[in-house]
């Protein structure tokens, strides 16, 4: 067992961690009617052919990944791919968007870019207040798509600038691992609904 400043244990520090993860998933739970309605829309606007889009900064970007990934790959069982698109996965377009525009608008353009009605643009952070994700959120207004953030405490300007949002309580380090919660919760509950419907269609 290791001491640090005397008195905290390197467990101890470990224990706290998890311990403050708690209250922020009692909070996700609190929200499972919220996940089931994204999912039972996502399902509707993706089988009639709409996209996925999503973004985030750091940490909020992996989970942006982590979402996109799953809806072309698969999360639980096989089934068909969907269209979906991580925001920050091309380099060469973050990158000439950045040196050309400005970091500001290096989701926004891509939005711009590849929305259209009826795709679905997420906006992962656990501030709210990053530029680049509240300019994306109004190029995807703009662009007719339904913005969805989800975010840390609230209200923030993300959640303000999105159609609807999932605000979690905690520090940043327990948002974000709660994020990936309601991402798998999302992915499940439009997994479960494809499937119903897909069998129900042969």
């Amino acid at each position: 067992m290791t001491t640090i400043d005397g008195a905290r244990t390197s467990a101890g520090i470990a224990a706290d961690h998890v311990g403050a993860l708690r209250p922020t998933l009692d909070a996700l739970e609190a929200e499972a009617q919220r996940l089931a309605d994204w999912g039972g829309l996502l399902a509707d606007r993706l089988l009639g052919g709409a996209r996925l889009l999503a973004g985030g900064n750091g940490g909020s970007a992996a989970e942006a990944q982590h979402l996109t990934a799953e809806f072309v790959g698969r999360f639980d069982g096989d089934r068909k791919a969907f269209g979906a698109i991580c925001l920050h996965g091309d380099s060469s377009a973050v990158t000439a968007i950045a040196n050309d525009y400005g970091y500001a608008e290096v989701f926004a353009r891509q939005v711009t870019a590849h929305a259209r009605p009826d795709d679905v643009l997420v906006l992962l952070s656990t501030s709210g207040t990053s530029e680049n994700l509240l300019r994306a959120a109004q190029a995807g207004r703009e662009a007719g798509a339904t913005v969805w953030a989800m975010t840390g405490p609230g209200p923030n300007p993300l959640t303000e600038a999105a159609d609807d949002a999932l605000v979690l309580p905690g520090v940043g380090a327990s948002v974000q691992e709660a994020q990936l919660v309601a991402v798998h919760a999302l992915c499940r509950v439009f997994d479960a609904i494809v499937r119903d419907r897909l069998g129900a269609t042969r």
